[in-house]
């Protein structure tokens, strides 16, 4: 058997890796701003991570959730926490496709309704209610005709207002900052109307933060810079810096009902000693505040680049657009400045490094990335 051959692949084995620094087999160093696709927010190799997952996997690693877990209980009370959400109720499950999956379906539980908005150049996953609110047709079986989905253009309130109005819609699906779509930030206000209308018009209000919450913006999640309080809250990526987890945020005002939702594998021994070790490292080690401040630092120095067109995000979610196309210095800076970035369509560098990152590495990152666009 070989694998379906699905994925464009570097020529490079990662073995090992250390904070913002990955080892492949040959033993080359590569600087890594991109936390592969922003998972890794605490490093790699997290000393406190590892011996949480080690010492979990020596006493049980899975069992249904047919029984207790107080590692489950543990988590959310710090979730709760961090974020400023312990009014609010978790749901784990297993990634951020699965996450969105389960606030669509609430949401319809709730208002009984089936249509659904989401945003030009979203990307929230390719199951199958999460790609159909994903506005990349390309990935849309015949199979996923059925969902009704409005695409409205990003931050334009007025038109969202409209279609609302007509009392049609169950939920409203909106990423904190849109990644894949190439770090657009939401224009000041927009958030804060869209909670608006909401409201007036009894739309459950999702925030997709699977890749700008966990702390990646310099806050916990990244709608908390407009000061609103969504209805369902999705989270994966950082939250197990690379183990698989991910999760519901649901509002007081939904109510439980048994077996509506459920899962196998969600919040299961293993992923919530990650989940739990993670968030006590990014408190212990104030990694929200150091994303906010390097994250600054960064966007700053790149913003006295002339070449770039561009700069947009916050904190370690950061874009950088350029006029032309950025494969060929994408390219040399993986093979001659060993440096891991991503990218958004043909002319956006995304830079995602893990929250640990320094001022040293930026230095770093920007010394071998200036080598490659001048």
């Amino acid at each position: 058997m070989k694998l379906f051959d699905v994925y464009p692949r570097w020529q490079i084995e990662p073995v090992s890796a250390k904070g913002c620094k990955i080892y492949d087999k040959e033993g080359t160093e590569y600087l890594d701003f991109y936390g592969g696709h922003a998972v890794i927010s605490i490093g790699h190799s997290h000393p406190k991570y590892v011996e949480a997952i080690t010492n979990q996997v020596n006493k049980i690693g899975f069992y249904s959730n047919s029984v207790l877990n107080s590692l489950q209980d543990e988590y959310a009370e710090k979730l709760g926490q961090l974020s400023g959400y312990d009014d609010y109720s978790l749901f784990m499950v297993n990634s951020g496709a699965e996450a969105n999956e389960n606030a669509l379906k609430l949401a319809s539980f709730y208002n009984g309704r089936k249509k659904i908005v989401a945003f030009r150049h979203a990307f929230h996953g390719r199951t199958f209610a999460a790609v159909k609110v994903t506005d990349i047709p390309a990935y849309l079986a015949p199979i996923n005709e059925g969902l009704q989905v409005n695409f409205l253009p990003f931050n334009d309130i007025a038109v969202v207002r409209e279609v609302l109005q007509q009392n049609e819609i169950s939920s409203l699906i909106v990423e904190g900052i849109q990644g894949i779509g190439g770090i657009q930030v939401p224009a000041p206000g927009f958030l804060q109307e869209l909670r608006k209308v909401c409201d007036e018009t009894d739309t459950v209000l999702i925030l997709d933060e699977i890749q700008s919450g966990y702390g990646r913006s310099g806050k916990f999640f990244a709608h908390q810079y407009a000061g609103i309080r969504p209805d369902i809250i999705s989270i994966a990526k950082g939250m197990g810096n690379g183990f698989p987890v991910s999760g519901v945020l649901i509002a007081p005002k939904f109510k439980a009902v048994s077996g509506q939702l459920g899962t196998t594998f969600g919040g299961n021994h293993l992923a919530c000693a990650a989940a739990n070790a993670v968030i006590d490292v990014i408190r212990e080690e104030n990694l929200i505040e150091n994303a906010a401040e390097v994250g600054a630092y960064l966007m700053t120095e790149l913003k006295n680049i002339p070449r770039i067109k561009e700069v947009r995000g916050y904190g370690l979610m950061i874009g950088l657009e350029f006029e032309e196309p950025i494969k060929p210095m994408r390219d040399r800076l993986l093979a001659e400045e060993k440096v891991f970035t991503g990218v958004t369509g043909a002319h956006v560098f995304r830079l995602l490094p893990p929250l640990c990152v320094s001022k040293e590495e930026v230095d770093e990152f920007l010394k071998r990335f200036k080598k490659v666009i001048v």
